[in-house]
């Protein structure tokens, strides 16, 4: 097919069916797939959230007319049969971050609002993966025998561990190259290392506490944008600030809300730490005994340095740049403060050596670290064929000479032989102040970036077909 003819045909697809294609986003947005453990079963390991998606995901595909499997809900996947068993891959995720505080949008449905989609998983990626399965069921709908089978993974377990992709490995073999939408354009070719932990401090018996109440973040892996703590004080005898709030919350008790901005944990600089600011006022008005100012102050450390140099982490590579290290979420668990954290490393530094000094720090202050999650650095030559094959179809559907790039967020992509993340966000493309991020809330994405995301990805297999991959 030629390409002007293509393009031609990629974008009649599209005009036809958009409006299927939000309607799709919005099955699956509708169901609050996050992870609850407690509630799982067989068939649903990751509780009744995930399984419902996937299987939502899964009747999409078969309504297309693919071969669909079930893997006892850890995972699923739609075949599009070529004329090899070899395959093409595409994963996408339907697991979501909870909801969390702060929406001015209903989270589990799509808002549709000048151009935007808003609500929970229409940007990670719910959103993202039905483009993906549509680009496949326009190549379906051609009537085109391709030369590898053309294999889409539906997971369950992105958000919180990965263990869809684990089980995946026990029982089927890699596709020979796998893409997933769930970053940026143009490609990326390399993540860091993935790392998260929780330091706890000692038991700090109740009536020991000046702090009754410490909560803030919604998940780990992203700076948390809102938190709030009481206290033991009057309110009246405490300043507020620009960002800080401070209401009475009963007798001989302070309220303080902490107004942040989230951000995702590969880029923290974009954001403000919302724990940390309530960290820096309790310390400032002394609003803490002593074993809770120790804790206080080694959560400053961690909090106040994304690059880790305040916790002795500090590290960088030419390949991936700094470190970057945030902490996503606090709480009190009985009598002990809870601080999880999730840092992005290179491969100048290892999990070891991050694990070894977090350690020393808690053990100065009688508390303890523990290492929650581990993900080595990965990293493919961009020069390979498969790499410029998805680069080649977004500068071909862009007009762009864009180049590829490494980036800290952790993918699926790292857990396959070959693989590359491959949009669809455009972080130098600037969103509407009230359209929030992947994490946050009121996530959102743009109409019009999904829609050319369909087109790249709908060339991007017409490009892999064509290279010699057995």
């Amino acid at each position: 097919m030629e390409q002007a003819e293509l393009i031609k045909k990629i974008d009649a697809y599209l005009e036809d069916n958009w409006e299927t294609m939000v309607g799709d986003i919005e099955t699956l947005v509708r169901i609050p797939s996050f992870e609850e453990l407690d509630k799982k079963a067989d068939g649903s390991p990751f509780g009744p959230g995930p399984k419902k998606a996937l299987a939502a995901a899964l009747d999409l595909a078969a309504g297309m007319g693919f071969e669909t499997h079930d893997a006892e809900g850890y995972i699923g996947f739609a075949d599009f049969p070529g004329k090899s068993t070899t395959q093409i891959g595409i994963i996408g995720h339907m697991d979501v971050v909870p909801a969390g505080p702060g929406w001015t949008f209903e989270p589990y449905a799509v808002t549709r609002k000048e151009g935007y989609l808003i609500g929970r998983g229409t940007l990670d990626d719910k959103g993202p993966s039905v483009v993906a399965l549509h680009a496949v069921k326009f190549w379906k709908d051609q009537g085109v025998e391709f030369p590898y089978t053309v294999r889409f993974l539906f997971g369950a377990n992105e958000e919180s561990g990965m263990a869809d992709v684990a089980y995946y490995h026990k029982h089927y073999e890699d596709p020979a190259f796998l893409f997933t939408p769930d970053a940026e354009f143009p490609v990326c070719y390399g993540e860091k290392g993935g790392f998260d932990g929780t330091i706890k401090s000692k038991p700090i018996e109740e009536c020991a506490r000046v702090i009754v109440e410490f909560e803030g973040g919604a998940a780990t892996n992203a700076v948390p944008g809102i938190a709030h703590a009481v206290v033991k004080a009057n309110a009246n005898e405490l300043p507020g600030t620009d960002r800080i709030t401070v209401s009475e919350a009963g007798e001989g008790l302070a309220r303080l809300e902490a107004s942040g901005k989230g951000a995702h944990a590969s880029m923290p600089d974009e954001g403000i730490n919302a724990i940390g600011l309530i960290v820096d006022y309790l310390l400032e008005h002394g609003l803490c005994g002593a074993d809770e100012r120790a804790f206080l102050e080694l959560d400053q450390k961690l909090l106040n340095h994304t690059d880790g140099s305040g916790v002795g982490i500090k590290s960088s590579d030419e390949y991936f740049g700094p470190l970057t290290v945030v902490g996503g979420t606090i709480k009190l668990e009985g009598d002990c403060f809870v601080q999880t954290l999730d840092s992005r490393f290179p491969t100048s530094i290892t999990a070891d050596e991050i694990s070894a000094r977090l350690r020393q720090l808690t053990d100065q202050i009688g508390g303890s670290f523990e290492n929650t999650l581990l993900m080595e650095p990965f990293l493919v030559k961009p020069d390979t064929p498969v790499i410029q094959a998805l680069l080649n179809a977004y500068n071909e559907a862009t007009g762009e000479d864009a180049k590829p790039f490494t980036m800290g967020g952790g993918t699926y992509a790292r857990e396959f032989k070959s693989g590359a993340s491959f949009g669809p966000e455009k972080p130098w493309i600037k969103d509407p102040v009230w359209v929030g991020m992947m994490h946050g809330p009121d996530e959102g994405v743009s109409e019009e970036l999904l829609k050319q995301s369909f087109r790249i990805y709908a060339l991007t297999l017409d490009k892999l077909m064509k290279l010699d991959l057995e």
